[in-house]
């Protein structure tokens, strides 16, 4: 990906409009596709798969990534809506040379942030608990 400004999270809060276009390039067959893509309208994105899903995610350095589609990636700040930019659902971060987008088994790595989606999600606590017990 080239240098820039970029959102760093779950596209689907910041492509909110583009969604249905980002998910016909990114779900084929049932399964979700790792990569690089390009919109119509020019927007390219990375999107990577989650190893589990929804919740919210770290990186090494501590910024957190809540994910309600179970993907992360990366996209430009000049190619989405300052309305589409919500607080606390990703971060702004600022590459200064290009960097490669990857992932191996749930290890997303964006430039220099790796984002470990193996483990256990902060929100999978709030789903354990015994049967026959009420949440």
């Amino acid at each position: 990906m080239k240098a820039g400004k970029y959102y760093v999270g779950d596209l689907c809060y910041v492509l909110g409009d583009r969604w249905s276009e980002v998910c016909d390039l990114i779900i084929h067959s049932g399964m979700c596709l790792d990569g690089v893509f390009t919109l119509k309208d020019g927007t390219v994105f990375a999107c990577h798969g989650t190893a589990y899903g929804d919740g919210c995610y770290s990186d090494q350095l501590g910024n957190e990534y809540p994910v309600d589609s179970g993907t992360i990636g990366c996209v430009l700040v000049e190619d989405i809506t300052e309305g589409e930019l919500r607080d606390g659902l990703g971060n702004i971060i600022e590459f200064k040379e290009r960097f490669e987008v990857d992932s191996d088994e749930g290890l997303i790595q964006i430039g220099h942030l790796e984002i470990d989606t193996r483990g256990e999600s902060e929100e999978d606590d709030d789903y354990l608990y015994d049967e026959g017990e009420e949440e």
